[in-house]
């Protein structure tokens, strides 16, 4: 027993080995344990909502309407202020009645669609029937009627004058312009095919007569 305890001793080789292996398998086991951890992965950006706000693209800014175009048109007969005047785009016959002064004394508006939108570089003529209208002379620049040649501009003709025209009445007329209001104006005369009560026959004896 008493050899067992000296060889054990702190001075003996056999006990300095033993802890130098204890240390060995202290440190490998914690090298081991800081390997063995699991790596965190990174979480994955949240999926957006469809149709939600965010998803949508931010735009620097929003497009702003554009501006109103103005019209040039050109006011006779008997109102107080003739001449040549210009409105809003989208103003009607009444609007330039009303900036020409109004309708001079008792003259009538009967002939006048007064709820028509304009067309630029037309002339209104008011309190005058549609031969007398056609008989005016021309004051405006813009003049819808070619003295020298009776032609007609299909896109500034007010419906007296298009009464002028060959087979032409009333209710022939103002489907010309509605159907002038309607599509923006006259590109070409063969358009007048696509007016209703329009056939061959007519546009036949209209072709000649007009132009845009």
């Amino acid at each position: 027993m008493a050899t067992q305890r000296v060889a054990l001793g702190p001075d003996r080789p056999g006990l300095r080995l033993l802890l130098l292996v204890a240390l060995v398998a202290t440190v490998a086991g914690g090298v081991y344990a800081w390997w063995s951890q699991p790596e965190p992965e990174p979480l994955a950006p949240p999926t957006p909502v469809a149709g939600s706000p965010l998803s949508a693209p931010v735009t620097a800014s929003r497009q702003r309407p554009a501006p109103v175009a103005e019209l040039t048109v050109h006011v006779t007969g008997k109102v107080r202020r003739p001449g040549v005047i210009t409105l809003p785009g989208g103003s009607r016959v009444a609007d330039a009645v009303q900036e020409a002064g109004g309708v001079r004394g008792a003259a009538a508006t009967g002939s006048l669609n007064l709820a028509r939108k304009l067309v630029d570089g037309e002339q209104i003529v008011v309190g005058l029937s549609g031969t007398a209208a056609a008989a005016a002379p021309p004051v405006n620049p813009v003049n819808p009627v070619d003295p020298a040649s009776a032609v007609v501009d299909l896109n500034t003709a007010t419906p007296e004058q298009l009464e002028q025209l060959p087979g032409v009445g009333e209710v022939l007329a103002q489907r010309i312009v509605e159907y002038r209001d309607a599509h923006g104006g006259f590109r070409s005369v063969e358009q007048l095919r696509d007016v209703n009560g329009i056939g061959d026959r007519k546009y036949a004896e209209m072709r000649d007569k007009t132009r845009v």
